[in-house]
């Protein structure tokens, strides 16, 4: 949502206004006070969203009694706070799928392995390790039960699928480059 421009109140005055350089530029001085006041009031309504708020995500951190830092992006902040809404409640494998699904953009999977009180993230909708492992690692902390330990399974490229590339293409890239290879 970009400024506004000023909003140009002359066209809701009769037309023997026009021209008189005191009202112009009093309907000037106004219309850009209104324009500022359109842009306040819209802003301050897409503050409400997750996806569309700036500002108000401290507002989002406080409510929800996560820490606010300011030096980490909106978008790692947005995945930190949508995480705590689907995580809220009791703690269940689906639960803990949705809060890494959040965090790893993809398909995810939560294998239980009980005789050993433990559960399994498996990344399976996205190639490699996700961006934000530490809010994904902070976010698991705040909700599964203290005697439940965890590990992380990732999804790599398999060696059939780079068989379509000639030694010139696959030597332009890194081993982590092929790893993620689509």
């Amino acid at each position: 949502m970009g400024y506004p421009e000023r909003i140009d109140l002359l066209e809701y005055l009769p037309e023997y206004y026009e021209g008189v350089p005191e009202m112009e530029m009093l309907q000037a001085s106004a219309g850009t006070e209104c324009g500022q006041l359109a842009y306040s009031i819209a802003d301050s309504g897409s503050q409400k969203n997750v996806e569309s708020a700036t500002w108000g995500l401290s507002r989002w951190e406080k409510v929800l009694g996560l820490t606010t830092d300011l030096s980490k992006s909106d978008v790692t902040r947005r995945e930190i706070i949508k995480a705590k809404l689907r995580g809220s409640g009791t703690t269940t494998p689906e639960m803990i799928q949705r809060t890494a699904s959040a965090f790893s953009g993809g398909e995810v999977e939560v294998v239980e392995v009980p005789g050993e009180y433990s559960f399994i993230v498996h990344f399976v909708g996205t190639l490699g390790i996700p961006a934000n492992m530490a809010g994904l690692i902070q976010s698991i902390e705040e909700i599964k039960p203290a005697h439940l330990d965890y590990s992380f399974e990732y999804t790599y490229t398999w060696w059939d699928s780079l068989k379509p590339l000639t030694w010139a293409s696959a030597h332009d890239r890194t081993w982590d480059d092929l790893r993620v290879y689509e």
